[in-house]
């Protein structure tokens, strides 16, 4: 008969931890905030494995085309530009006028690239609650989260963006405001998602007013 009991006390133990763990799991889930929910539908929760960053950066309009690449450490902030003309290395923890305008431009692409983490990354911002609003290419409703810089500290201080985002937290385009000002500085799509090692990658952003796109190429994250 004791040994009933304490097999029955063990089995009601288990029960309860694996009760508590899926509460607890339930909770943290709960406790997100939407910035958060965003960045993890994009793979932020993985960020913390990834040691090697390399992408290939694009704009075509009409019969222009222009592109650089980008070898990036996460880890150690080394930086690698290569473009047709040139190949420059830096890191990002020992900048000097050498190599600011290089970095404006990383911060550029590597934005394009991983704004989902933004929302997260950056400090001296303030996001506002998602609402619901119609999305301004697509006409369709979505969820409207805006992020707003302050005016002091980066390359664009006082800018803001808003993420025109699904249900299940997939972006589908986005309003780039420079300054912060009402009209629209910029308008994109997010389209062909990817995953790579578990960071999901829009590799495409285009205009639908005239023959433009941004997009990345040679995307390798490991």
């Amino acid at each position: 008969m004791k040994k009933l009991i304490i097999l029955f006390a063990c089995g009601f133990l288990i029960l309860a931890c694996k009760s508590d763990k899926k509460e607890n799991q339930t909770k943290e889930l709960i406790e997100l905030t939407p910035a958060e929910k965003i960045a993890n539908r994009y793979g932020f929760q993985n960020w913390n494995n990834v040691e090697y960053v390399t992408f290939r950066f694009n704009v075509t309009k009409d019969s222009s085309h222009f592109q650089r690449l980008w070898e990036w450490n996460p880890k150690t902030n080394d930086v690698v530009l290569i473009t047709q003309s040139d190949t420059l290395k830096y890191n990002r923890n020992k900048l000097d006028d050498t190599f600011i305008n290089a970095d404006k431009a990383f911060i550029n692409d590597k934005y394009w690239l991983l704004a989902p983490f933004n929302l997260v990354w950056d400090s001296g911002t303030t996001i506002s609650e998602p609402e619901k609003s119609v999305a301004p290419l697509s006409n369709k409703e979505l969820n409207k989260l805006t992020l707003t810089y302050s005016n002091t500290g980066g390359y664009t201080p006082g800018d803001a963006y808003d993420f025109y985002f699904t249900d299940e937290y997939v972006i589908e385009e986005w309003v780039y405001r420079k300054g912060n000002t009402p009209q629209p500085s910029m308008m994109t799509t997010w389209e062909d998602n990817q995953e790579f090692n578990g960071i999901l990658i829009s590799k495409s952003h285009k205009k639908t007013t005239d023959n433009w796109e941004l997009y990345f190429s040679d995307v390798e994250i490991k």
